[in-house]
């Protein structure tokens, strides 16, 4: 009788991950000190993260993949109802875990740095964050102390029922790290460390 690797771990064969690419739209996000808009940036990683998930044979599923929110034109709030769609597909797509990509801003240009967000009291997504983020310090900015935070303000953190993360990948108030978020290469890196961060959540859950 053939035994099914589900059989044998306890759990599905399959591997799913839930990538956001946050904002689209008329949701621009952070705009840069470049002008540079959010929505594009996060979802140019988001799909270069896609990519390298799936060589690895996981099942990404995409919550937008192109400029589009997750709202109807005639929506009083957008905002709002784009934020429940997400966390809908979230929650109801049996993901092992969910991963969103967003760029952050501060008033003062020369903070920078990626760091990563996981909802306080949840064990399985604090380890994920921590693995995301040590992944990022390692192939993209050794420089980078930041450590991953514990944030309970999300609505996306809040309102999900799996393992969720929030990666913000850089600044776009920092002029360097503004001009390095919209090149190829760097776009690369940080999609690499995030599923490495991922693939070994997954691995050793």
């Amino acid at each position: 009788m053939k035994v099914s690797q589900e059989h044998v771990t306890g759990r599905r064969a399959t591997r799913i991950v839930v990538v956001d690419a946050g904002h689209g739209g008329v949701d621009p996000g952070k705009i840069g000190v470049d002008d540079s808009l959010e929505k594009d940036i996060n979802l140019e990683i988001a799909e270069r993260l896609k990519t390298i998930l799936e060589q690895q044979d996981i099942q990404v599923v995409m919550t937008r993949e192109e400029d589009k929110g997750l709202y109807e034109e005639t929506a009083s709030n957008k905002k709002a109802q784009d934020l429940k769609k997400r966390c809908s597909l979230i929650n109801e797509g049996q993901a092992d875990c969910a991963v969103s990509i967003h760029q952050n801003s501060y008033h003062e240009e020369y903070v920078k740095g990626a760091q990563v967000f996981y909802y306080g009291n949840s064990g399985d997504a604090e380890r994920l964050a921590e693995l995301i983020q040590t992944r990022l310090k390692e192939g993209v900015d050794p420089e980078n102390n930041r450590q991953a935070k514990a944030n309970e303000s999300y609505y996306l953190l809040k309102k999900t029922s799996i393992p969720v993360v929030i990666v913000e990948c850089g600044f776009l108030s920092n002029w360097e790290e503004a001009k390095l978020l919209q090149e190829e290469e760097y776009q690369n890196r940080i999609a690499w460390a995030v599923a490495m961060g991922t693939i070994r959540y997954l691995d050793t859950r």
